[in-house]
């Protein structure tokens, strides 16, 4: 150990041995072509991106977690009493029993029937019931996609119902995967582009419940009572509103209050339910000073298209179109499918109609922009410091180069284990690999600076930077070995229990930090082969410029200038 200690201060490196030996052979070639050293290292990195786009998983919002929880949405048309539609979800309900009495996955089965009350709900106007299930542990039961594509298949014929199932959503709430919000001020042009959206999503294909937000297909009818006609009979419309309410909801007649009670309670007087029918509102009879008078002879019934709920965004009429997409779909690629098609068919929608992504799409765009301003504050607040320490443009731009750099690693890692780039924790983790790599680059280039100044004028450039490669290596690498050895247990998924001794993989809780995790580690690792190569040829190429610029005599200077060519040379 002292031996090799001596020789990397002294410049003795064919006397070094094992890894310190191989690599200042290794450095010694690269500083005889330091140039190609980093064309190649830029070609690695435009070729790991052209890689990633074609064999990779894509970009991805939140990373998939295993849930806990999970809800069963029940859809229905159609006028149905709270009987029926009690009738109705009980049926699901009892085939989720039946199937979980086989796979043994639910632990908690609550179940609600009726129309959703929540204010702000996301759910659909034909929801009808809720069954929200607890799963037993994830180590106990098949994983909760499988579980609920069971359940999808379990119900799948019932007549005149579509079952929809939910994963509670473990990051930032989003809803449904996809959701294309169609605005216009002309309201009549909404339907046709909500159909033109629909289609869209049909000819892509891979999308499952889809709905929309336009108002659930139903008829309100309309009495138009002509005035003139009534006045001859001496009826205005309040007194042909208490015949016609005493057919819908009846009417009002008085109050009472039982002695047992606070409140009082109201006397309704209706006719008899097999009387409550459409066309008794034309049978109808108003007993007036000249007899009794049927309201037909003066009133007009018109069926209309009913409405419901009319939602507007910034003084427009909007409608949203949502769907979601079956497990292991790349929302991004989908959601970009979707805009291609929109920007090619764009002729299909009015010129009053505005289309714009929200929910999960949304929320990414506006990750991603705060990321890149904290990556770019980062970046500054790096440069400002680093050009305080070494007064040099040169060096601090090297280091920074490093931090693009290492994004290579971070693409490698991804491909290899077959996982998206995450724009929460992927991004989280290349910023947190800045601070690491920038350490390694200070380390070595603060140490070449040391030398240039102790022994300039013995040495040359390229025998500098030897000294000062196999000096750090050590430094280098353990800081390497440490930080990624420390982060395999999240980047394997596994836990260990310290107090029950177990060791348990895939767990949820792990599956938080499998991408952040992924991202340093393989990021770290490729950037120690910037930080031991690609850094010192670097520096090798401003030792060329420097000393092909300081050449007295034009043969000289045409010999140093071989040295700046080597950013070329063969």
């Amino acid at each position: 150990m002292k031996d090799m200690v001596i020789a990397t201060e002294q410049g003795h490196f064919e006397k070094l041995k094992g890894l310190t030996g191989g690599y200042a052979k290794v450095l010694d070639k690269a500083l005889n072509m330091p140039g190609r050293v980093l064309a190649g290292a830029f070609v690695v990195l435009v070729g790991v991106m052209v890689l990633y786009g074609a064999v990779g998983k894509g970009v991805e919002f939140f990373p998939e977690i295993e849930p806990e929880l999970a809800t069963v949405l029940i859809h229905a048309r159609g006028n149905l009493s709270v009987f029926e539609q009690d009738q109705l979800v009980r049926e699901v309900e009892n085939r989720v029993i039946d199937l979980n009495n086989d796979i043994k996955g639910i632990e908690v089965l609550y179940t609600r029937s009726g129309k959703p009350v929540q204010q702000g709900s996301d759910l659909a106007e034909d929801v009808i019931g809720q069954l929200q299930m607890q799963f037993r542990d994830w180590d106990q039961r098949p994983p909760a996609d499988e579980i609920l594509t069971k359940i999808r298949d379990v119900t799948r014929d019932i007549p005149g119902l579509r079952v929809e199932t939910r994963k509670m959503e473990e990051g930032p709430p989003t809803g449904k995967a996809v959701q294309i919000q169609i605005g216009s001020r002309l309201p009549e042009t909404l339907d046709d582009a909500t159909e033109a959206v629909l289609g869209a999503l049909q000819e892509i294909g891979d999308f499952r419940d889809v709905e929309d937000t336009r108002p659930m297909p139903g008829i309100k009818w309309e009495l138009d009572v002509d005035r003139a006609q009534a006045r001859k009979f001496g009826l205005d419309i309040t007194q042909v509103g208490y015949y016609i309410r005493m057919v819908t909801n009846g009417l009002e007649v008085a109050e009472y209050r039982p002695d047992d009670s606070d409140d009082e309670i109201d006397i309704v007087i209706r006719h008899e339910k097999e009387s409550r029918t459409l066309d008794q509102l034309d049978r109808v009879r108003i007993e007036t000073g000249e007899g009794s008078v049927p309201v037909s002879s003066f009133v007009t019934r018109t069926p209309k298209q009913a409405t419901g709920v009319i939602n507007r965004s910034d003084q427009r009429r909007i409608i949203t179109v949502k769907a979601d997409l079956p497990p292991g779909v790349n929302t991004n690629e989908k959601v970009e499918q979707i805009k291609t098609w929109l920007l090619a068919n764009r002729d299909k929608f009015d010129p009053s109609i505005e289309l714009t992504f929200k929910g999960e799409d949304e929320q990414q765009r506006e990750s991603e922009e705060f990321l890149k301003e904290a990556f770019t504050v980062a970046l500054f607040m790096i440069a400002i410091i680093l050009l305080a320490q070494f007064n040099s443009f040169y060096s601090a731009g090297l280091i920074l180069s490093a931090i693009l750099m290492s994004t290579i690693g971070v693409m490698l890692g991804l491909i290899i284990t077959q996982q998206p780039f995450g724009i929460i924790m992927s991004g989280i983790g290349v910023i947190a690999l800045a601070g690491i790599i920038v350490n390694n680059n200070i380390v070595l280039i603060d140490t070449f600076d040391y030398l240039k100044r102790k022994h300039g004028g013995e040495l040359s450039g390229k025998e500098i930077i030897m000294r000062t490669g196999v000096q750090r290596l050590r430094p280098v690498l353990l800081t390497t070995l440490t930080t990624v050895i420390g982060l395999m247990p999240m980047v394997c998924q596994t836990n260990i229990d310290f107090i029950t001794r177990e060791v348990s993989i895939g767990a949820p809780s792990t599956q938080w930090w499998v991408q952040l995790s992924s991202a340093i580690a393989f990021g770290l690792t490729f950037s120690t082969v910037l930080t031991l190569v690609v850094t010192p040829s670097a520096l090798m190429l401003r030792e060329n410029f420097k000393s092909w610029r300081t050449s007295g005599n034009k043969g000289e200077a045409k010999k140093k200038l071989s040295g700046l060519l080597t950013l070329f040379r063969s």
